[in-house]
């Protein structure tokens, strides 16, 4: 892959040695993110930050990821703030918004929107999500972290994964397999409602790569052997009406005693986030908040580098970050982090 002015849409773009590569300049971007030292290598440079449906970390940590490179951000938060609200075409807005940035990070509901928009535009864009297909940035960040938690120093070959909730409309659980399916020998345990599983072609996907993919609704049973279990909230914004959704709210929950009885020792326990913290939901209970296998905020803290090292390989600067460096110019105590649990 040929990272420099490409736009990021899928993960189908990704071969394992694109990974692998990113992933290393994602390791060389962690004293930038823990602010032991600051780098301007895109002082003058403009992120145009277009997230067209609600979001927190992603959009958060895409300006972060940004700032912490010397760049500026502009953002448009909502459709309705938007002149797509008054009926312009995303051509339109791709023409005009990418006159105005270096690199454009675009969230939308409907899928396919922003390979759309990417045609138009005259500056690279990264998918930050696109309706119920595919959220790339967030694969890669979850395999960055599965792999820092594991201990993991090669390929991810021999992982057993399990993903559990609505892998129907989940675009992290879509791009994460397509991710993983680069690895081998990769053993995927798929627990949802029949009616929520992961889409047909994804699945074959996975077989025809020759991986092992068993889907099933038994959440005790999938649990079982895995490095990983990865856990999703029920996406009630893609479903017709409220009602719907609760019909599969709260089915499929891990708590620390559903966890202790079923999961391996270290199993890993991962989410994309937001969790649903709704009573009749609770998908991943706060009693696991302190469990050291709990990696959901390491997730997040992973999102920031891994979101560095796009923009800087995107924009062609991965090899010049350490030539614009400068002190930290204000003073702050050392951050206390959460590492990876000693799995030796």
């Amino acid at each position: 892959m040929q990272f420099t002015g490409s736009h990021i849409l899928s993960i189908s773009q990704f071969e394992q040695r694109d990974v692998e590569y990113l992933f290393k300049v994602a390791d060389a971007m962690e004293p930038y993110a823990q602010r032991e030292k600051r780098t301007r290598v895109l002082d003058g440079a403009i992120l145009g930050n277009l997230f067209f449906e609600p979001s927190t970390r992603t959009r958060v940590s895409f300006g972060c990821a940004f700032n912490l490179l010397g760049g500026h951000v502009r953002e448009t938060t909502d459709i309705k703030t938007s002149s797509i609200s008054k009926g312009e075409s995303l051509y339109d807005t791709a023409r005009v918004i990418s006159g105005y940035s270096d690199v454009i990070a675009m969230r939308h509901p409907v899928a396919g929107s922003v390979e759309e928009f990417s045609r138009a535009s005259r500056v690279p864009v990264i998918n930050a999500g696109d309706g119920p297909s595919e959220h790339p940035s967030q694969a890669l960040l979850d395999l960055y972290t599965i792999r820092k938690e594991l201990g993991i120093k090669g390929p991810a070959d021999k992982l057993r994964i399990a993903m559990v909730g609505d892998l129907k409309h989940g675009r992290t659980v879509h791009s994460l397999g397509k991710l993983l399916s680069l690895y081998r020998n990769i053993h995927f345990t798929l627990v949802s409602p029949r009616e929520l599983r992961m889409p047909a072609e994804i699945v074959e996907e996975l077989r025809s790569k020759g991986h092992e993919v068993l889907e099933t609704d038994n959440m005790e049973a999938g649990l079982h052997n895995n490095d990983t279990v990865y856990l999703t909230r029920i996406q009630e914004e893609r479903f017709a009406n409220q009602s719907e959704a609760d019909i599969y709210r709260g089915r499929f929950r891990l708590n620390q005693a559903i966890y202790t009885q079923y999961c391996k020792p270290n199993t890993v326990i991962m989410h994309p986030l937001p969790r649903d913290s709704r009573s009749e939901a609770n998908e991943l209970d706060n009693d696991l908040n302190q469990h050291p296998n709990l990696a959901i905020f390491r997730q997040t803290d992973n999102g920031v580098l891994i979101r560095m090292a796009l923009f800087a390989l995107t924009l062609g600067v991965a090899d010049e970050i350490h030539n614009h460096v400068e002190p930290v110019s204000w003073f702050t105590a050392k951050r206390f982090h959460n590492p990876p649990p000693n799995r030796t």
